[in-house]
């Protein structure tokens, strides 16, 4: 076979990075295509890997397309017209689906970074894949697809450090507990790390597994203080997230629980907001007979994150804190990645 066309959907802040990732390894794929609803967008990331320097085949460049993710037909003619054989899917999780249904129309392979969301539905009842991607499956095995999905940090590295603890380290696990903080300060008020609309949608609720079972919990209610490697002692909170939902199906483990690393000021921030209607995602309507939503509204006036790389200084640290048995003694395990603001910055014009 050739060297596999790549179309990398997006324009945001993941989109970034990974564009810079392709052009660093352009040698191993044929022709790769960056495609957005914003042009400007796209020409801004290819800037970006220009100052750096980081194409490894300068006579192969990433091109730009525009396109609307959630058009299916204009989706399908753009894969066919550009030969795609994988694609990437770094928009908004509400065009998961209608992308998935592009590449099972055309051959090509699908990757993503998180499950799939409705636009008027928030935080469903798990497990989450299945009410949208595995009703899929059946059909990616018949028209021989592949698709990986959550392919990110967390989802997607720590599912692969839980899976290499289970394949080496284990005969049995009691607990995976996942754990993200971010060490570093960007210096704004108050700022999410990546999109402000999905990031606040995931406060809804927590759906964490315990003792085989789901179980519901209020938001930001059950936490604890960790000691990390590195960035040392940080309050992580209960929460849920992507992975639990597939690991609870894949891994057999008494219980399942993602923690993440929030300051005292960003959940001030957040209970403010929370409280006073900011975060819904239903309209309302204002003296002025605007119909707005909130939660659009609060994107809106947040710093984009792409903008706060430059300033960004400090660690994070993301890993599964795996306790077991193996060969009858138990076993507790730490596998974790560390990542430097100012170093991701430096390679990539990208925050960590």
């Amino acid at each position: 076979m050739g060297k596999r066309n790549v179309l990398l959907l997006g324009a945001g802040g993941v989109s970034h990075v990974a564009a810079h990732k392709l052009a660093q390894n352009n040698d191993l794929f044929g022709d790769i295509y960056l495609a957005s609803r914003s042009l400007e967008d796209c020409e801004q990331i290819l800037e970006s890997i220009e100052r750096k320097k980081n194409y490894k085949n300068t006579s192969q460049k990433i091109q730009i397309r525009q396109i609307d993710a959630l058009n299916i037909p204009e989706m399908v003619k753009l894969m066919k017209d550009l030969k795609i054989s994988i694609t990437v899917n770094l928009v908004s999780v509400f065009c998961n689906m209608s992308i998935l249904e592009a590449c099972i129309k055309t051959g090509s392979a699908y990757i993503d970074t998180a499950i799939h969301e409705e636009p008027n539905k928030v935080c469903e009842d798990p497990p989450w894949y299945a009410n949208y991607e595995w009703k899929r499956k059946n059909r990616c095995q018949d028209r021989c697809i592949t698709a990986i999905l959550g392919a990110g940090f967390d989802p997607g590295v720590v599912n692969a450090y839980a899976a290499y603890a289970k394949k080496h380290f284990f005969d049995v696990i009691d607990t995976i507990d996942i754990m993200d903080v971010n060490a570093g300060n960007h210096s704004r008020y108050f700022s999410t790390n990546f999109d402000p609309e999905i990031n606040f949608r995931e406060f809804v609720k927590v759906w964490t597994w315990i003792d085989r079972q789901w179980v519901c919990k209020p938001v930001h209610f059950e936490k604890k203080v960790y000691d990390f490697p590195v960035v040392g002692k940080q309050i992580i909170y209960l929460t849920g997230h992507d992975e639990i939902h597939s690991l609870s199906k894949n891994i057999d483990a008494n219980s399942i629980r993602f923690w993440m690393g929030f300051s005292d000021h960003y959940i001030n921030c957040f209970n403010v907001l929370r409280n006073i209607g900011l975060l819904s995602e239903k309209p309302v309507r204002t003296a002025e007979g605007v119909e707005v939503i909130p939660l659009k509204v609060v994107k809106a006036c947040l710093p984009d994150p792409k903008t706060l790389a430059p300033d960004y200084r400090g660690k994070t640290c993301i890993g599964d804190l795996i306790v077991g048995t193996k060969d009858g003694r138990r076993k507790e395990l730490l596998i974790y990645s560390i990542c430097d603001h100012r170093l991701c910055y430096e390679e990539v014009e990208s925050q960590a």
